[in-house]
C-alpha cells in the first residue's frame, strides 16, 4: 500500500480525490500589468499605485466563462485572491474604501465568480493575504513598497501592528460569513525569520493565528486551511517547484498541494513569456498525483477581465488530455510499485496507471508486476497491449523472471503523455 498521509481537522477526503486546482491572481495590479508585487518590487508610493485603482475596469469580466474553462480543464476547485499584498479587496467590505466597489468596476467581483464556479460544480476557496502594503497599521518592514524611503519609515515607525491586525481578523470574517461554505482557506504568508536589521519579519504572533484559526473552524469546522500561519494547517504548499517524493513532516507523509504558474507570474504580466508548453503542465500534474499530491494551477487575468489567449490555450489542451485520461488523475495517489525510467505510476485501488513520458521502441518492462496484471489498454482509445512475463520473452534484452513486458505499437498515441491503464488481479 502506498503511504497514508497523517490525519487533518479540515475535510481534506474530497481534495485528495479531486487533484487539480485553479489559483487565480486578480487585482488592481493587473492594471500595471507587471505582476502582483510590482508595488513592493518598484517601490510605488500609495499616490502613483492610486492610478491603477483608478482604472481598473473589468468590462469583459464573465465569470461563467472563466468557470467553463476550469472544468472543461478538468479542475475541481479553485482559490482566488480576495486580497492580495497591496491591500486592493476585490469583494464589498464594510472596513475599507480600498475595494473594487469604488474603482470603475463599480461592483463585488467574488460573488458573481463564486456562484459562477459552483454552478459548474467546483468547489470554493479564498486567498487572503496577511500582509498589506496600503493600511495605514501594517508596519513598514522590509518587504513594504516604502522600506527605501527613509523620512517615510522614520515618519511612521510607531505604527501598530494590533490595529492591523483586528482589520485583518474582521476581514476574513466577512469572507467566511458571505459567501456560503467555504472548502478552502488560503492564508499568505508568514515571514517572522527575516531580519532587516530595522525591522523584523511578521508571523504568528502578528496575525494571532490561533485566535484566526479558531474563528475559521467555527464558521468552518471542515474548512481545509493552508500551512502558512506557523502553526500547522492541513495541507502543504511547495511553491513553483516539483517536490522530488512524497512531502513530509518530521517524517511522516501529509496531505500537499504544488501551487504552480504558467509562466512564471502570479498576477497578470503582459510582457512574461515564459510560458510553460501543455506537455509540460500536464506532466506537472501527473508528477504530483504520482508523489501523493495535487497540483494548483494558477491563472493571471488581464485587467479588462479576460483570461489571456495564451492562458486559455493551455487550460483547453490541459483539458484534451484530461478528457481523455482524467481517471489516471482522479482519486489516484502514489503506487509502491517502481515505473519504468522516463515512466509515472498513479494508482486507484486496483487500477495502476503508467504514464509514458518518453515512447519507447515495442517494449516497457514492469518490473515486480509478472503474474499481478489481468489486462492491459492505452486509456486514450481502450485498445489493448499485449503482455509477456519472462518466460515467454524471445528478445536479447530479456528482463527478469518477475517482469511483465508490455509490447507496445510503433506509433506513440496522439497525446501529449500516453496512459496505459493495468488492471491488477484482486
Amino acid at each position: 500500500m502506498p503511504p497514508q498521509p497523517e490525519p487533518t481537522v479540515g475535510d481534506t477526503s474530497w481534495f485528495v480525490h479531486d487533484r487539480f486546482g485553479l489559483f487565480i491572481h486578480w487585482g488592481i495590479y493587473a492594471v500595471a500589468g507587471r505582476n502582483e508585487w510590482a508595488k513592493s518590487n518598484e517601490r510605488i508610493p500609495d499616490e502613483k499605485y492610486q492610478e491603477y485603482f483608478d482604472h481598473f475596469d473589468p468590462d469583459l469580466y464573465d465569470p461563467r466563462e472563466w468557470a467553463r474553462l476550469a472544468k472543461q480543464a478538468g479542475m475541481r476547485y479553485f482559490v482566488v485572491t480576495t486580497k492580495h499584498h497591496d491591500g486592493f479587496c476585490l469583494w464589498d467590505s464594510d472596513l475599507t474604501d480600498y475595494k473594487s466597489t469604488n474603482t470603475p468596476a463599480r461592483r463585488d467581483l467574488i460573488a458573481p465568480m463564486v456562484e459562477a464556479f459552483r454552478v459548474e460544480g467546483l468547489r470554493a476557496g479564498f486567498y487572503h493575504s496577511l500582509l498589506d502594503w496600503h493600511h495605514p497599521g501594517f508596519p513598514v518592514d522590509g518587504y513594504h513598497s516604502m522600506r527605501d524611503n527613509l523620512e517615510f519609515r522614520e515618519r511612521e515607525k510607531h505604527r501598530d501592528i494590533r490595529k492591523y491586525r483586528e482589520y485583518l481578523h474582521g476581514q476574513t470574517r466577512e469572507l467566511l460569513s458571505r459567501y456560503g461554505r467555504l472548502d478552502i482557506m488560503w492564508f499568505d504568508y508568514s515571514y517572522s525569520q527575516m531580519d532587516w536589521e530595522w525591522s523584523k519579519g511578521k508571523g504568528k504572533a502578528d496575525w494571532d493565528s490561533e485566535r484566526l484559526i479558531a474563528m475559521v473552524r467555527e464558521h468552518w469546522p471542515n474548512v481545509i486551511l493552508n500551512d502558512r500561519l506557523e502553526i500547522g494547517g492541513d495541507i502543504k504548499t511547495p511553491e513553483q517547484y516539483q517536490p522530488r517524493s512524497w512531502v513530509t513532516v518530521d517524517g511522516k507523509p501529509v496531505v500537499w498541494e504544488a501551487c504552480q504558474t504558467l509562466n512564471g507570474s502570479w498576477g497578470y504580466d503582459r510582457d512574461n513569456l515564459d510560458w510553460k508548453p501543455v506537455d509540460m503542465l500536464i506532466r506537472m500534474l501527473i508528477d504530483s498525483v504520482s508523489k501523493g499530491g495535487n497540483m494548483l494551477l494558477n491563472v493571471g487575468p488581464t485587467a479588462r477581465g479576460e483570461f489571456d489567449p495564451r492562458a486559455q490555450a493551455a487550460l483547453r489542451g490541459i483539458g484534451e488530455w484530461m478528457r481523455l485520461h482524467n481517471r489516471s488523475i482522479y482519486g489516484c495517489t502514489a503506487s509502491d510499485f517502481t515505473p519504468p525510467p522516463d515512466c509515472h505510476y498513479t494508482q486507484n485501488d486496483n487500477r495502476l496507471y503508467l504514464h509514458v513520458f518518453t515512447w519507447p521502441m515495442r517494449h516497457l518492462h514492469l518490473d515486480g508486476l509478472a503474474g499481478r496484471v489481468e489486462y492491459a489498454q492505452t486509456l486514450n482509445d481502450g485498445a489493448e497491449v499485449k503482455m509477456q512475463v519472462a518466460s515467454e520473452h524471445h528478445g536479447s534484452t530479456a528482463p527478469g523472471q518477475n517482469t511483465l513486458t508490455l509490447t507496445l505499437p510503433i506509433q506513440k498515441p496522439d497525446v501529449a503523455v500516453p496512459v496505459i491503464e493495468l488492471f491488477l488481479k484482486g
